[in-house]
């Protein structure tokens, strides 16, 4: 039997910056520190331009996909 681990979720939507970006950075520095997933949702395109560079200075790979119209969801993994 395979255990499945349920990935986090930062739901930052209706907020806007510099906010997704440093509740993303203290998600991942002292509320999850090394969590090797966390998936964030927003519906602030500031966002995917700031999110991505942050998690990649801390070692995340990022993968950014359009949920629907004006909403996104910004995976940052590291591989195991």
């Amino acid at each position: 039997m395979t255990e499945t681990t349920a990935v986090p979720v930062l739901d930052v939507r209706g907020e806007i910056c510099p906010y997704p970006m440093l509740r993303t950075n203290k998600e991942l520095d002292e509320v999850r520190p090394g969590v090797l997933e966390l998936e964030v949702i927003t519906d602030h395109p500031p966002a995917l331009s700031t999110i991505p560079p942050e998690a990649m200075k801390r070692g995340y790979g990022v993968e950014i996909e359009e949920v629907r119209e004006g909403e996104w969801k910004i995976r940052l993994f590291k591989d195991s």
